[in-house]
Parts: C-alpha cells; structure tokens; sequence
C-alpha cells in the first residue's frame, strides 16, 4: 500500500479523484465537492444510493458562515460553540443546516439540509484550506461494513481505488454526533 502527502491529496482532490483520509473518529472518503463524477465514484465505491447525502467538512466557521444567516440567534450561538469546543471535548458534531445555492444537490441527496462539520482534526483543516473549499466526507467503508480505523482497513475494502493520505485518526472515540439545527432532533448521538 502506498501512501501521498498532502500536496499529493489536493492534487488528488483537485483532478476529481477520491481521497481516503484520517478523521477524528474513523477514516474518511472524500473528494471535491464541486466535482460531480468524483461524488459519483464515492457513491459507487460505497455502494450508497445518493438520496442519502453525505457531511462536507469545513477548517472554518467562517465558510460556513452563509448557511447559517437563517437560523433563529441562540441555535446559530448553539452550532458555533459546539464546533469551538469540540477540540476540547474531543467528539465532532456536525448540523444539518439549511442548504443554500452554493451547495451542490448531489450532496444533500433528497433532503431539505447539508450536514456540515467544522473539522478541529489539522488534516482535514489543511485539505479544505488548500483546496479553498468544503471537502466531502463520509466513511470509509462499502454500506453494511464498519468504517475503517486504519489506512490498511482502507486498502483491504478499496484495493487501488483510492489515494490514501498518510496521517494518523483523532483522539474520538465516536464518529462525530448529528443534530437537525432546525427542529433539534438528534440524528446520530
């Protein structure tokens, strides 16, 4: 199994091929959400049917910034401070918020909402700020397996079909927690 560098991962991003990477929890496969056939190419690999819709990871609050302008004061508050602290409590949260128009359809699949997760994991930080934009992420794992916890489980489920950027997972435990900022209801706890 061989390994890239990062310079090599926003290449990778940048020619729309899919990107397996360490997250905080569990790894991730990944691609430029702009890029319509790279999404594709994760849905077929995952074989995860694209109503679904998967997260995109943001190194900022700033970027996420437009999705957030409709949100009642005190949940726009609630959503910002769990993604600040979530360096400190070591599980990521992630919201499904209001898409607007920069956000691609084939990312929210039939839903309404764009799960987004402000990523506190210096990997993930780097592939958005070098790629200038929201990273796709969803497990790294074909649908009814575990997601994989190490960059050999990747290899074993997807052979030669994904770059795999070399980096070690976050302290968590969990896969991140997901929670409908609109209507509060708790999706994954």
């Amino acid at each position: 199994m061989q390994t890239i560098n990062l310079e090599q991962a926003i290449y990778t991003l940048k020619q729309g091929e899919v990107l397996a990477y360490p997250t905080e929890a569990v790894w991730g496969l990944g691609c430029d959400p702009r890029q319509e056939h790279a999404f594709q190419k994760i849905l077929t690999l995952k074989q995860r049917p694209i109503e679904k819709g998967v997260i995109l990871l943001s190194e900022s609050i700033e970027r996420v910034e437009p999705l957030l302008v409709g949100l009642d004061t005190t949940i726009r508050n609630q959503v910002i401070e769990s993604w600040e602290k979530s360096a400190q409590n070591q599980r990521a949260h992630t919201w499904l918020l209001p898409i607007n128009n920069e956000i691609p359809a084939w990312i929210y699949g039939d839903h309404d909402r764009v799960a987004i997760r402000v990523t506190q994991h210096p990997l993930c930080q780097q592939l958005c700020q070098d790629l200038d934009d929201f990273v796709v992420s969803t497990s790294a794992n074909p649908a009814g397996l575990s997601p994989a916890l190490s960059a050999d489980e990747v290899q074993k489920y997807f052979s030669d079909q994904v770059a795999i950027l070399s980096g070690e997972l976050g302290d968590s435990l969990k896969p991140s927690r997901i929670v409908d900022a609109v209507t509060g209801v708790v999706i994954r706890g």
